[in-house]
């Protein structure tokens, strides 16, 4: 999404070019292949630890930390080090949404017309609040303290990253449609 509003926002004469159907689709090819192989890679070697403090979790969210509590052996080395993988492949994705940001907000900055800053900041500030929602919701729940986890804790960040965001986009992209329906 970042992309699609740096490339409106920047390049709108270029905008078909740069994104017609063929990016769109080596885009979305990409995100699925990426998160496919991820979650592949965490499923395997999840289902390869030894678990020796039972089987049943504080949560109703099966997530990786969780289940790294009930592990015995020392194989959960192995998912530290995919977790580490994660977090590399998810800053890499912050820092794409933050430059692409900077260079929007650069040139609505350079913007004329009150009107135009407007426009621009109601494309872009619904979903760089939902990202960053997602972003540091999800960094907290997985690198807070241990002092101040709680299961009541950790099920309220575990909603908030994981089932605010994806529900909360669709309100906002049906808002901004309208919005546009009734300009036209």
């Amino acid at each position: 999404m970042s992309y699609d509003r740096y490339v409106a926002i920047c390049k709108p004469l270029r905008y078909g070019t740069l994104l017609g159907s063929r990016a769109c689709v080596h885009m979305a090819a990409a995100a699925w292949a990426t998160g496919f192989l991820h979650a592949l890679l965490h499923t395997a070697n999840t289902f390869s630890l030894p678990l020796c403090k039972g089987n049943a979790l504080d949560q109703f969210f099966c997530e990786i930390p969780q289940i790294l509590k009930l592990s015995c052996s020392h194989s959960y080395l192995r998912e530290t080090g995919l977790l580490v993988v994660s977090v590399c492949l998810g800053f890499g994705c912050f820092v794409f949404i933050v430059v692409s940001y900077v260079q929007i907000f650069r040139a609505v900055l350079r913007i004329p017309s009150e009107q135009g800053w407007h426009k621009a900041f109601s494309t872009c500030l619904p979903h760089l609040a939902v990202v960053s929602l997602f972003v540091s919701t999800g960094v907290f729940a997985h690198l807070k303290p241990l002092s101040i986890s709680s299961p009541s804790l950790d099920l309220v960040v575990s909603v908030l990253y994981s089932v605010v965001p994806p529900a909360v986009n669709p309100l906002i992209y049906s808002m901004r449609n309208q919005e546009l329906k009734d300009a036209a």
